[in-house]
């Protein structure tokens, strides 16, 4: 496979007065008793190992003892506010187990874990600064994808909910270990869930960027892979990075499409992936127009990247629209309206 890196690092983007008017109207703003810069106070830290001694590359941080409480306060209320709509009913029964730093990635999120004291069942959440592009990325994942988020902003501040399921990468080392039948399943998944980066525009799902949620089922298990990292939302000028087939990290579940799919399956698969797409975009219609109309308005990208991705993108589907467009709001706005009308041309999957 190809290599397929960001060509630097991304800066983030400030949320301006259109997408703050959008974020309002539909709940995605509060206001919270901590800021992240706020976090930012934490004294000391040491690395966070994993269960075989290996670094995470997080950090457990520890704070000053007179500001120990207050952060802790703050943290159980932010995650009554994001899972109970502020019911500080539960507030008795959270505590904070443990706050995690990392340094990489470009919101340097805090990850906080909470325990129920009632039965020791623990939770996590994201602490992270604001950045538009990320913001698009998760509204986009709601309105297209078939899975929900729970989120949070108050000025430069963005909570996230914990998504739950097994990292990608970690999911691939064990891949040999699943038998044929459920081997088919993650291939179809992956089929489904590169397409999904397509339309959407979502970028750099690398396997470490996304997870594998696994349920059993009556005769082996179900799989969805869930994008985790939003920051690479319409941003990159190549084509190629909107594709996950083409990061090397996910080639060990692409040589399970190559072993198990035909390319009539594949084609199936992607058709039937755009279909349900199409059905959510058609649903949530006022929305997603509002969102868009948002993204068109907004500078998220650079010009270089867009005038590529609007050359890659036009030369894909045959469809010399593309060079009209102004920026990556027009793209994104067109690439589904491709899909909404039934004239997405496929990505190439060679099985």
């Amino acid at each position: 496979m190809h290599g397929n890196k960001p060509s630097r690092k991304k800066v983030p983007f400030a949320i301006n007065d259109q997408l703050q008017q959008y974020l309002v109207r539909y709940g995605r703003v509060t206001n919270l008793p901590l800021q992240y810069d706020d976090m930012t106070r934490y004294i000391g830290s040491y690395a966070l190992l994993n269960s075989k001694g290996e670094d995470t590359f997080w950090e457990t941080v520890f704070f000053a003892e007179y500001d120990q409480q207050m952060i802790n306060d703050g943290l159980c209320l932010i995650y009554a506010l994001l899972k109970t709509d502020g019911d500080i009913q539960t507030l008795d029964h959270l505590t904070i187990s443990r706050i995690d730093y990392c340094i990489f990635g470009n919101t340097k999120p805090f990850r906080v874990r909470i325990i129920n004291k009632l039965n020791d069942n623990y939770d996590h959440f994201y602490i992270k600064r604001t950045d538009a592009s990320r913001i698009y990325g998760l509204e986009l994942e709601e309105l297209l994808s078939p899975n929900s988020l729970s989120y949070l902003i108050d000025k430069d501040t963005l909570i996230e909910e914990h998504i739950a399921g097994i990292p990608g990468d970690d999911f691939i080392k064990h891949l040999g270990d699943i038998d044929t039948f459920n081997q088919i399943r993650i291939a179809k998944e992956f089929v489904k869930f590169n397409e999904r980066c397509f339309v959407q525009l979502l970028g750099d799902m690398r396997s470490y960027n996304y997870i594998v949620s696994v349920t059993p089922d009556i005769e082996g298990s179900q799989y969805r892979m869930r994008a985790i990292d939003f920051d690479q939302q319409s941003y990159e000028g190549r084509k190629q990075f909107y594709l996950p087939q083409y990061f090397k990290e996910n080639n060990g579940i692409l040589q399970l499409g190559f072993k198990n799919l035909t390319h009539d399956s594949v084609k199936q698969y992607q058709l039937e992936e755009r279909a349900l797409i199409a059905r959510r975009a058609k649903i949530s219609k006022d929305r997603l127009s509002k969102l868009l109309r948002c993204m068109i308005a907004d500078t998220i990208s650079t010009p270089s990247k867009i005038e590529q991705l609007r050359y890659d993108l036009a030369e894909h589907h045959h469809n010399p629209a593309f060079h009209q467009c102004k920026n990556m709001g027009e793209i994104v706005f067109l690439n589904i309206k491709l899909v909404v009308q039934k004239e997405f041309k496929q990505s190439i999957i060679d099985v």
